[in-house]
């Protein structure tokens, strides 16, 4: 795994605690708890990340806690960590043999002409435009 260092503005009974992935620009996030902060916060990494691999961008490593801390926009903050699973951030190509009825695989390839691509290439744009896997 991997841990990026988080900091925690604590919040109160009328605000919530705020969370920055100070090495991921513009990552954020709050909860009303700081459990249910840390998870936003592994959520917001995760979506941080997809985003900037889709884009081409790299993913620039943790830093050390200490550099964290020491910085003065933090002062007052608390600090953690967020784990990232290296997998999450692997494009390795991987062959996979599926199986489809015909009649799915023939509107597949069709779909797939129309737009230009690969059947691969149609499969996984469609997967990373789902708005949400579990719909289905």
């Amino acid at each position: 795994m991997i841990r990026y260092p988080v900091a925690i503005e604590v919040g109160n009974e009328k605000t919530a605690h705020g969370v920055v992935i100070p090495d991921l620009p513009g990552c954020f996030s709050a909860g009303d708890t700081l459990d249910e902060a840390f998870s936003n916060a592994e959520e917001a990494v995760a979506a941080w990340m997809d985003a900037a691999l889709d884009a081409g961008e790299t993913i620039p490593a943790p830093s050390a806690l200490s550099d964290i801390r020491g910085r003065p926009d933090f002062a007052g903050w608390v600090f953690g960590f967020v784990q990232v699973d290296p997998a999450a951030l692997d494009d390795t190509v991987d062959r996979v043999n599926i199986t489809l009825p015909r009649r799915v695989l023939a509107r597949l390839d069709a779909l797939a002409q129309v737009k230009g691509v690969s059947r691969s290439g149609y499969i996984a744009h469609l997967t990373m435009m789902a708005p949400d896997a579990e719909a289905i």
